[in-house]
């Protein structure tokens, strides 16, 4: 019989506000020289001059602690918990909300989340409901990957239910034409998150997991880092530019996640998210 380790439902909720404020206020390193990098390779003055400001000012929002966007966003997390891990004092879904609902009344965060999407339109005025995605995994830890996302870059995402037949040429056709009629609207430079495989609701979570990747990181399969390079060129060879204003970088950088998939299909998903790729990662170990 497997021993049985704990935590406490405070100590969640402490663990997941912490988090949620770090991720608001603080833009990940990989991020920040990711847009160093291109403000380095970007040829349009214009252009360099809005990197400047872009890098300027999440710098000014971590001296300050002050939110790198002023879009909040809806806190998405991602949890793996230890199945020899047993929470007291409350459920762990509670706990995760009462975090977040800490973390954007400490923080002054804007509370972005309405409780119906179409009848009543009521601002929940606590950015609860987050929405969490749970992975049961071996262990006696929990951990927290928390995510804010803006729905400006939320809203130029696509989902695409491909043939097999289509294949890479498909799969690249559909991002860059995705990118493309995003235009400026998700606020570039973005990174682009791509789900391929899987079905029409796992597709997407793959592509928003892809997101996470740090910058930089190619894809452990060949085939797969050719089509993220692939991807990368053709989208900045639209020449979107930082703010849609024209430039030599519209993307900092791409990921992709492949799932396995039926036979007979091939959903691709693409998520887009601007150069306020905003996360940070926890971890705590049960008592035991």
């Amino acid at each position: 019989m497997s021993k049985i380790y704990t935590l406490t439902a405070a100590e969640i909720s402490d663990k997941v506000c912490e988090l949620a404020l770090t991720a608001n206020m603080y833009l990940p390193e990989d991020v920040a020289e990711a847009l160093r990098r291109a403000r380095a390779a970007e040829r349009v003055e214009r252009a360099r001059s809005l990197y400047d400001e872009i890098i300027k000012n999440a710098e000014l929002a971590a001296e300050k602690y002050m939110p790198v966007c002023q879009d909040c966003g809806m806190a998405v997390l991602f949890i793996e918990l230890g199945q020899d891990l047993h929470v007291e004092g409350g459920s762990l879904e509670d706990a995760v909300n009462e975090g977040v609902r800490r973390a954007y009344k400490e923080g002054y965060l804007r509370k972005s989340v309405v409780g119906d999407p179409l009848a009543d339109r009521k601002n929940t005025g606590d950015n609860t409901p987050a929405i969490i995605h749970w992975k049961i995994v071996p262990g006696k830890a929990i951990n927290i990957t928390i995510t804010p996302k803006g729905m400006g870059s939320e809203n130029m995402s696509r989902v695409y239910m491909l043939k097999p037949a289509d294949g890479a040429e498909g799969v690249l056709r559909a991002v860059v034409e995705t990118v493309r009629e995003a235009g400026s609207n998700p606020c570039p430079p973005i990174v682009i998150g791509v789900g391929i495989g899987g079905n029409f609701e796992t597709a997407p979570l793959a592509a928003k997991e892809a997101l996470l990747v740090p910058s930089g990181v190619r894809n452990k399969t060949e085939f797969y880092a050719k089509l993220e390079a692939d991807i990368l060129r053709e989208v900045n060879r639209l020449g979107i530019g930082p703010s849609g204003c024209g430039g030599t970088v519209t993307a900092l950088d791409a990921h992709i996640i492949a799932k396995p998939t039926h036979i007979a299909g091939m959903p691709v998903a693409v998520n887009i998210c601007c150069h306020a790729l905003r996360h940070a990662h926890g971890r705590l170990e049960g008592r035991g």
